[in-house]
């Protein structure tokens, strides 16, 4: 007989399983329509759908975040596995960054006030994408991938490209898909469940 808890796991990792298959998707196709430095797209428009999605499934989310850019923007597009493994941790920081806190702050994802658009703007938007830009950046000339002597512009890029499309576009996702998430019974309210 099946349980309710089994249902609910059930349901979450189909859920990661389709965010992971998205991610990869919308990471591989701004790689391949932006080109900067191996693995690296002028404009990373997969990462403001990444955020949402953490803000809306959690650590499902971001762990989808993390496998996303493994596969669509580090394998897929020449980045050694070797490499590709701590390399995309910086997408999973620049998601659990802001995941972390609108739980820690009891944020509104749907930011509903101005309270909750400035722990947007601050946690994920700029901290959580000038981080992912740091480690990206470092990781890369690390791992052989880009020289040292790029990092900075490598950086700058990433993270004006990533800032531009946060605020651009996970904002909107927030504010107008958030309840249609709610409505449908999926989102999740701590981190796992």
């Amino acid at each position: 007989m099946e349980t309710e808890a089994s249902r609910s796991l059930g349901s979450r990792l189909a859920i990661f399983v389709f965010l992971v298959l998205v991610n990869s998707l919308l990471a591989r196709f701004a790689v391949l329509a932006q080109p900067g430095a191996p693995g690296i797209a002028a404009i990373y428009f997969a990462v403001a759908f990444m955020i949402a999605f953490a803000l809306w499934f959690g650590m499902w989310g971001a762990i989808a975040a993390y496998l996303g850019c493994f596969v669509g923007a580090g394998l897929s597009s020449g980045v050694p596995a070797g490499v590709s493994l701590y390399w995309s941790l910086a997408d999973l920081w620049q998601t659990l960054i802001p995941l972390v806190a609108f739980k820690k702050l009891h944020a509104d994802i749907s930011l509903g006030q101005r309270r909750d658009v400035w722990i947007f703007f601050v946690f994920g938007c700029v901290l959580n994408n000038l981080i992912g830009a740091i480690w990206g950046a470092s990781t890369l000339a690390v791992g052989g991938v880009s020289s040292w002597n790029g990092v900075t512009g490598v950086l700058l890029s990433w993270f004006a490209g990533n800032l531009i499309v946060t605020l651009a576009i996970t904002p909107l996702l927030l504010r107008y898909v958030t309840p249609h998430i709610q409505q449908a019974g999926i989102i999740v309210r701590e981190y796992w469940s």
